[in-house]
C-alpha cells in the first residue's frame, strides 16, 4: 500500500513519540496542524505529528460529491448502512503509517492515535485491532463504527490502552447519545474509556485542549 500524503510537524529533533491525528470528513490533515502550540508542553519528550490527507472519494450523503473521506458515510443515523470496506482500507492505510514511524525508530508503545469524527472512527477502529500495544486512542466527537464485529476481531495487545473520548453534548452531525452509546460497548468489552463531555457542537474546544494536554502529559513524563 502506497502510504497515505501527510503533513507533519517535530517539536524537537529525533522524535521519540509520535501522534497520529486523522482529520475529519471534508477537511484534510492541515486542519488539526494549528493546535499543536497549544497541546504541547515544554516538558515532553521530542514529539513528531503526523497528519495524514485521507483520500478523495465520493461522499453519498453529501450527494456524491468528492471529498477527502476515510470512508463512504450513507447516513449518520447509527442504523444506516455502513462502509465497512471503505474503513477497512483506512484500517489498512493507518496501519501503514504506525510501520513508517516504526521505521523512523518510533515503537508502537510510543505512538498515540487521534481522531476527530470519521477520523476518530478510523481511530479507534484501527487502534483497538492493532496487533501490538500502543500508547493511548483519542477519539473526538466520534463513534465506533462497525461496531458488531468489534468483539470478534480486536486485539487483546490492546485491551488495556487508555483511551481519552472527548464529545459535545449539543452535537447535531455524531449525537451526543451515539457516543455515549459507543462509550458503553467499549466499556462493556473490558476498555477504560477517560470520557469528557462538553457544552459544544460538532467541534472542538479550549477546554477540551487543555483536558487532552493534562491526558497526554500524564503519559508522555
Amino acid at each position: 500500500m502506497s502510504l497515505l500524503p501527510t503533513v507533519e510537524h517535530e517539536t524537537a529533533a529525533n522524535p521519540t513519540h509520535s501522534i497520529l491525528w486523522l482529520h475529519g470528513l471534508g477537511a484534510d490533515g492541515n486542519d488539526f496542524a494549528p493546535i499543536v502550540p497549544e497541546l504541547v508542553a515544554k516538558e515532553w519528550p521530542a514529539l513528531r505529528f503526523v497528519f495524514p490527507h485521507a483520500p478523495v472519494q465520493p461522499v453519498t450523503i453529501n450527494g456524491g460529491v468528492p471529498m477527502r473521506a476515510w470512508y463512504d458515510i450513507h447516513g449518520f443515523d447509527a442504523r444506516a448502512p455502513q462502509d465497512e470496506a471503505g474503513i477497512r482500507v483506512s484500517i489498512a492505510a493507518v496501519e501503514a503509517l504506525i510501520a513508517r514511524e516504526n521505521e523512523r525508530g518510533v515503537p508502537d508503545e510510543n505512538i498515540f492515535l487521534v481522531g476527530f469524527s470519521q477520523g476518530g472512527a478510523i481511530a479507534l477502529s484501527a487502534g483497538l485491532r492493532h496487533p501490538r500495544a500502543l500508547a493511548g486512542i483519542v477519539a473526538l466527537s466520534t463513534y465506533v463504527p462497525i461496531s458488531s464485529l468489534l468483539a470478534a476481531e480486536r486485539h487483546a495487545a490492546n485491551a488495556a490502552t487508555p483511551i481519552f473520548w472527548g464529545h459535545g453534548s449539543a452535537d447535531p452531525v455524531v449525537l451526543y447519545q451515539r457516543g455515549v452509546d459507543s462509550r458503553e460497548l467499549l466499556q462493556s468489552l473490558g476498555y477504560t474509556v477517560d470520557w469528557h463531555s462538553y457544552p459544544m457542537p460538532h467541534s472542538v474546544c479550549a477546554q477540551e485542549i487543555a483536558d487532552l494536554r493534562q491526558w497526554l502529559g500524564a503519559r508522555l513524563a
